[in-house]
């Protein structure tokens, strides 16, 4: 009997306590957009190239030979965009075959504050790229909540909204 006896207390029945612990956490929310805008201004550009061609700028005693013209980043229009300098153009060798390429573009001017109303921006046409975003509206969305703490999005949302409704559960044991 006395070789029984670890044996036995060995499969005997242990008590072990544990301390449990439950922790619900539940959380939601509606998020509605707001209105924005995003521009870009299209910028001033002056290109020109060419060959058996001279190019001067100015005239008379404030002639540059060789000069070439273009923006004139020290004088600009009553709308921000930059005056332009004239370039001179003339054949170097006459008779001669010659290309000549010249471009010029105007860009956006200086805009004044733009405001929504209603959600949506009056905007001026920019030559840049515009993105106009309206603001949200809930339309007749709703939350509803459950006694065990469960939470649901139902109807119909608007433009630019959204629901987000979570429960977590967390149990530890020690």
């Amino acid at each position: 009997m006395k070789k029984l006896l670890p044996f036995i207390i060995f499969l005997s029945p242990s008590s072990a306590f544990a301390e449990i612990t439950a922790k619900y956490i539940t959380a939601a929310s509606f998020s509605i957009d707001s209105p924005y805008v995003i521009t870009n201004a299209a910028p001033s550009s002056y290109s020109i190239s060419g060959n058996n061609i001279t190019t001067s700028t100015g005239t008379g005693d404030s002639t540059v030979t060789n000069g070439i013209g273009g923006l004139n980043l020290g004088s600009f229009d009553n709308s921000g965009i930059p005056n332009l300098v004239h370039t001179n153009k003339t054949v170097t060798n006459s008779g001669s075959s010659f290309s000549l390429s010249e471009s010029y573009q105007a860009g956006d001017g200086s805009q004044s504050a733009i405001t929504p109303s209603s959600g949506i921006a009056t905007l001026p046409v920019l030559g840049g790229q515009t993105t106009v975003i309206s603001g949200g509206t809930l339309g007749s969305g709703s939350i509803s909540s459950v006694s065990s703490g469960i939470h649901s999005c139902s109807g119909a949302f608007g433009s630019g909204t959204s629901c987000t409704a979570s429960t977590t559960v967390q149990i530890e044991i020690d």
